[in-house]
Formats: structure tokens, sequence, C-alpha cells
């Protein structure tokens, strides 16, 4: 098999635009949940959301993001929300790998899968809104497009000329783990050298944050403290935050980055997924199918559970979901746990559905590359499940690590791992 590293990343998230501003913000223990301002909240029983930051300004403030930037505006009405924050992402990712085809050959090796959970939700709400309240002449031409998961992939090969694999993972909250992993997969078998691959999500909106709300999986305790409303593992946790953005990397086959000089950031050395096969929501009650998922990426990699260094959690904040992935890595990890460090970032930027797991994959590879692990926040009280596990309450730690695992779980049962080594 040929060896898959990262030679790219890109983020748009609660805590601003670009990796750098994420990470600074992000080791500072500074939180992107906000009480929700963008549309009307007042009837919902959830109120506070990971909200990108945004700005008007021609030169907007760090790590604002003003889409009129990146993309013309005449653009912008043609797409969901959740395709322009993934285009934006790939733009920085690909320009932070230098990666430019100047052949037929290397555009058809390059290769685009950016996935989503949810798409383009806001289109969706407002075409129905528009067809019944104007009728069907009213709704644009456009709107179908818009809604297309696999659009962000479709529009990042459109602007760039890559013409190879063209793909979009849907895995709900596992997809950015999943898009990283398959692509890893194409490359390694051949299929492509060069893959641009993530998971986007803007699903923050009056019927988004309602839909979840009342499934009660969201947080509603804190809406007058909203930055502390997002608390995985903690006694005091009561659901997770709804949160959007983008994260998106560039990966590619080992020789073809040396070859041409590139920064290589991190390899991709495991891949691991599984089924639950047992809820359409909730997670399996012994916590099988997220440990089937780590157990088959160390397999994959070649691994000992001792040889990881650092989990970044899935985490998402909710009563039951966070014990059950605890049990998990108590039961794969239980004679290592000594060694390992498991923090759950979901606590500062709230949880990006689709995009979370590309998010977190690029948090884990700043801590191989930094020796810094990204704290959990709002962890007064751990809960009994959660006991014994090293998982970096409050304040960020340095710890040197080689080896590193990020976790996606998805509704209906999907789970995936991936595991990352330090080049």
């Amino acid at each position: 098999m040929r060896r898959v590293v990262i030679t790219g990343m890109g983020i748009v998230s609660p805590l601003g635009l670009g990796v750098d501003h994420n990470w600074r913000r992000l080791t500072a223990g500074e939180s992107g949940i906000r009480r929700i301002d963008e549309f009307e909240c007042g009837d919902i029983a959830s109120q506070v959301a990971g909200l990108v930051p945004k700005s008007a300004a021609a030169a907007p403030p760090p790590g604002m993001l003003n889409l009129d930037l990146f993309i013309q505006p005449k653009e912008q009405r043609r797409i969901d929300r959740f395709i322009a924050y993934g285009m934006v992402a790939a733009q920085e990712a690909v320009e932070a790998s230098g990666w430019k085809p100047k052949s037929e050959e290397d555009r058809c090796r390059t290769g685009v899968m950016i996935g989503s959970g949810i798409g383009g939700l806001q289109t969706m709400y407002e075409t129905a809104v528009t067809l019944k309240e104007q009728g069907p002449r009213r709704i644009s031409p456009f709107a179908l497009p818009a809604m297309l998961i696999n659009l962000i992939s479709g529009q990042v090969s459109i602007k760039y000329g890559f013409r190879g694999p063209n793909h979009a993972a849907v895995t709900a909250c596992a997809t950015g783990t999943h898009s990283i992993g398959d692509s890893a997969r194409l490359i390694a078998h051949g299929d492509a050298d060069v893959m641009i691959s993530g998971g986007a999500e803007a699903a923050v909106n009056r019927l988004g944050v309602s839909a979840f709300a009342a499934m009660r999986a969201l947080s509603t305790a804190y809406n007058d403290r909203p930055a502390e409303a997002s608390r995985p593992f903690d006694e005091g946790r009561d659901g997770f935050v709804i949160a959007e953005g983008a994260g998106a990397v560039v990966l590619e086959e080992y020789g073809h980055a040396k070859s041409r000089g590139a920064n290589i950031c991190a390899e991709i050395i495991g891949y691991g997924l599984s089924g639950d096969a047992y809820h359409m929501t909730a997670p399996a009650e012994d916590g099988d199918g997220g440990y089937r998922a780590m157990q088959a990426a160390l397999k994959n990699a070649r691994l000992d559970s001792g040889d990881i260094g650092y989990i970044n959690a899935h985490g998402t904040s909710t009563p039951v979901g966070d014990g059950i992935e605890c049990a998990a890595i108590k039961r794969l990890f239980g004679n290592h746990l000594d060694t390992l460090a498991m923090s759950s970032t979901k606590s500062a930027i709230g949880h990006l559905l689709g995009a979370a797991g590309a998010v977190e994959a690029i948090y884990t590879v700043k801590a191989l590359q930094t020796g810094i692990l990204p704290p959990t926040l709002n962890l007064e009280n751990v809960s009994e499940a959660c006991r014994g596990i090293d998982l970096v309450p409050k304040k960020a730690k340095e710890k040197k690590i080689d080896i590193a695992l990020s976790n996606s779980f998805g509704f209906g049962g999907t789970n995936a791992s991936v595991i990352l080594k330090k080049v």
C-alpha cells in the first residue's frame, strides 16, 4: 500500500477563519459558542450555537469571515452556505499545500471528497417557504444544486480543474472522518495521487435547531451562559451545541509529496469504521461500535493500543454518548490509560455535525506538530464513567506525542476512527 500524508489544511469554524487562528484560540481556552443572533430563536428550547464569526468589512479583523473576499456575491446566491464554507476551507488547504497541477495527467490524478451530514438545509427551508407562499414559479433554478451534498466537491473541482475522483461521503456526524479515511484509501490503492478531503455544515437555522431541539438532543440549560453549554464528560452536560463550519485537508501520496518538496504535516497510518446495528440515533449501550472502529484503525496501522498518545474524542456533551465513548476507550486502552490523554475540542466550538471529523483531525495534527494538547473546556466534575482518563480539563497541556487518534460517531450507528502520525 502507498503511504498517505497531509500537505495542506484549512478551517472555517466558530473560533474563526484559518488553521493558525483556530489553534491559537483553541489552545488559549477560548470558546466560539454564543447566543444565536442570526435568526429568531426565542421560541426554541436551545438558543446557543457555534456560529462562524463574520464581517462585511473589506479588511475584516483577524479570523472573521467575509465571504465576498472568496466568492463573488452573485455566485453566493447560487450556492448554500455549507458549500461556501467548504470552498473557503478547501482554498486555505490547497494554498497551504502549494499543489498546482499543470499537466492533464496531474489534474486527472487529483480528486475531491468533501462531504456533509445534512447539506443545504437553509436552501431547503427557504425554498419550501417560497413554494408555499409564492408558488412554484418563484423557486430558484439554483435551489436544487445548492442543496446537494456532492456539490462542494463539484464546486472545488470546477474551481481548480481537479478531474480525479469526485465523491462525497454522507454519514451524519462521522462524515468528515469517513471522507478523510476513504480519500486516503483511494490514494493508497492508486486511484489518485492527491485528494482534497473533509466536511462542511451549515445547519444552524430555525429548521435545524428546532429539529434537533425536538429530539431533545441539544443543550438547553445554559442559554444565559453560552460558553459553558458544551461540557463533554462533565456531570452537568445536558446535550450538544449545534455548530457550523468546514474543515479540509490535502492528502497526498508520500513519494509525490516528497518529489515536489511539499511541507508534510502528518501521515495517515490507520483508518477503521464500523456499524452499531442498534438504534436510529443512540449509540449501542456497550460502546462496541466505537470500540471496533478504533480497534480496526489500530489493526490497519499495525499498532498496539499503547502506541496512541492522544485521542481527540467524539465527545459531544450528550448525557448518554460521552459515557459510552469513555467505556469503549477504557475497554481498548485500559492497560495504557496512564500514558494516554484525551480531550474533546467540541467543548470550544460545539458540534459541527458533518464537518466535525475534518476539523478535529486538523486539531489533532496540530497537537502532533506542536506538542500541545487542546483542553476540554467546562470540565468541572468528571462523570463517573469517564473518571480515570486524562481528559485535559480546562487548560491546554504540553505533551510530546508521535501518534494520535480521532473519533467520529454518527446517527444510524456509523463510526469512524483515523490514526495520524507525526512526520
